[in-house]
């Protein structure tokens, strides 16, 4: 398998296929580089280099106990960028994966990257503070800790079944092979990292670093998104961000990357090449 050795001795699995100016996809929580079939294939298609990595504790990659921060998943991001001499690139993140992509970009700079679009992100801060009162509680939260602890299996069944593809919204038809593939993604990965992952992404603040970003960013986000709730994520990162731009889809779920994919595909092309 190919995989890079971070600083602290993490092996970081990477999938690395085509060639010309790369694109970067970083996943969401708890799954892992094959979330991103649908636009591997397709990017490879039109003649792009496509990266893809499992974050540490997930999928392939090494499962620590240590580092479940955003600060660590930028710096193994900015590992396997400077291990496959990447330039030019454009960074995409879904979910946690795009607070990965704006940590990355506001702590290691821009010179390997050219634009980022952020897909159903978790910036600029899911939980509710004094400072953010459009958040979601952290009990919700300490909920999700909680089923990781008590049945994971069944939490990783219940999450795709339900609200992270809209398939608990009247009129949906469900994708058995969408929910077990969620499943069969997460149950890979380890449970410290995904427990700890829950605070990394709920109560990390991007506030700063979306303000020091200057590529342009194209911020794509669901108004019927029932994990990071649009009002307190898509829009406000639009605005902290110098070159933002913010594209709102109608009824498409959180995973909208899988469950809409031609429409997410051509949207992100149209941007790459805009």
């Amino acid at each position: 398998m190919p995989v890079i050795t971070t600083k602290d001795g993490i092996e970081i699995f990477y999938k690395d296929q085509g060639s010309g100016q790369p694109i970067v996809f970083s996943h969401g929580w708890p799954l892992s580089a094959d979330d991103w079939e649908a636009q591997l294939l397709f990017f490879l298609g039109k003649g792009f280099r496509v990266v893809a990595h499992d974050r540490r504790g997930h999928g392939r990659s090494t499962q620590t106990s240590e580092g479940h921060d955003m600060d660590h998943y930028a710096d193994d991001l900015a590992t396997l960028t400077e291990h496959l001499d990447l330039k030019d690139a454009i960074h995409v993140g879904h979910s946690t994966g795009g607070g990965e992509v704006v940590r990355y970009l506001a702590r290691h700079g821009e010179s390997r990257a050219s634009k980022a679009a952020l897909i159903s992100a978790v910036p600029p801060l899911m939980v509710k503070t004094e400072a953010n009162p459009g958040g979601l509680p952290k009990e919700v939260f300490d909920g999700f800790q909680a089923q990781i602890a008590a049945n994971r299996a069944q939490f990783y069944h219940d999450v795709p079944a339900g609200p992270f593809y809209g398939y608990n919204r009247p009129g949906a038809k469900p994708s058995q092979g969408v929910i077990w593939n969620w499943w069969r993604q997460g149950m890979m990965g380890g449970s410290k990292a995904h427990s700890d992952g829950v605070v990394a992404f709920s109560q990390t603040d991007f506030t700063e670093d979306l303000k020091k970003i200057t590529v342009p960013v194209l911020v794509m986000h669901s108004e019927d998104d029932q994990i990071v709730p649009y009002a307190d994520a898509g829009p406000l990162s639009a605005k902290l961000l110098r070159n933002g731009t913010l594209k709102t889809y109608k009824g498409f779920p959180h995973g909208m990357p899988t469950t809409e994919a031609e429409t997410v595909n051509a949207d992100l092309l149209a941007f790459i090449k805009g």
